[in-house]
């Protein structure tokens, strides 16, 4: 988990500037010197701002390479800063595969559940994805949140925590979210970054709490188990959104609100909130 409020703006900063951010805009935004910038991020989140930076930025590619079929490979990496040859080579460092080999996999026939391994599942058709969508503006939520580390399958125990660290400003109108900021199907679990949320009062006296951009999103309303929101989330970017004018929004992050979980069966029902414009 990341405690420091400070490394947590660093990071909303780099993701919201990623395609062009560098150490020195970064730690001049935090008000830190860049050595001892360095030194807080690296312990904080056990990897160096260079590599950080670099690995979002691959990633990031890597999932537009996946919904945006209808985009060059090259206006894909210019967006990052790569020219056509560097990218290749970046990529391929990365994922032991060149950029083009790794679009051409990427179907929702071939993609693995990264966390339920044992278990067989698919790809909704449009028709059957579309019947569960809807457009909406969703309000802001003023939220206390944690910042973690690590693959969604962990996500279960996180939340067991943070309800019993925090139980004392849950309320009949308190909302739980759930931000998520990496596709498992590009980022290795390990490094999937993601907030645990509940809305709050904007006087809350915690520091660790932030705003979560509502707006205009596209919902996706799932009913089911746990098991199946992967499948929900690859749907939607392989089959649904490629044959619809929407955008994502990337200046805003997707997010998940929960209406009902059953502990026991891990039966869910919640709203899969993806910005669009």
């Amino acid at each position: 988990m990341i405690t420091n409020e400070s490394i947590n703006r660093a990071i909303d900063y780099i993701l919201l500037h990623i395609e062009d951010v560098t150490l020195e805009e970064v730690a001049s935004y935090c008000h830190f010197s860049k050595y001892y910038f360095c030194r807080l991020f690296k312990a904080q989140t056990g990897e160096s701002v260079h590599s950080f930076i670099k690995r979002v930025r691959l990633e990031q590619s890597a999932f537009r390479l996946k919904v945006e079929q209808e985009r060059s490979i090259t206006e894909i990496g210019a967006d990052y800063g790569y020219s056509a040859s560097n990218y290749s080579t970046a990529f391929r460092q990365h994922y032991q595969v060149a950029p083009v080999a790794f679009r051409r996999s990427i179907s929702g026939v071939s993609l693995k559940h990264p966390f339920f391994h044992r278990e067989e599942w698919r790809v909704e058709s449009f028709e059957e994805c579309n019947a569960k969508i809807t457009r909406e503006v969703l309000p802001d939520y003023y939220v206390i949140y944690e910042r973690r580390f690590g693959s969604y399958e962990g996500i279960r125990r996180s939340w067991t925590e943070f309800l019993e660290k925090y139980g004392a400003y849950i309320t009949e109108e308190t909302c739980l979210l759930e931000r998520t900021y990496d596709d498992p199907a590009v980022t290795a679990p390990g490094n999937c970054l993601y907030d645990i949320c509940m809305s709050a009062e904007i006087e809350c006296p915690l520091e660790n709490t932030a705003l979560l951009k509502g707006g205009s999103c596209v919902v996706y309303h799932f009913k089911g188990h746990a098991k199946h929101i992967y499948a929900a989330y690859q749907t939607i970017f392989l089959v649904w959104l490629p044959r619809t004018s929407y955008e994502l929004d990337a200046g805003r992050s997707m997010f998940d609100i929960y209406h009902m979980v059953d502990s026991d069966t891990m039966y869910m029902e919640l709203d899969i909130c993806i910005p669009v414009k």
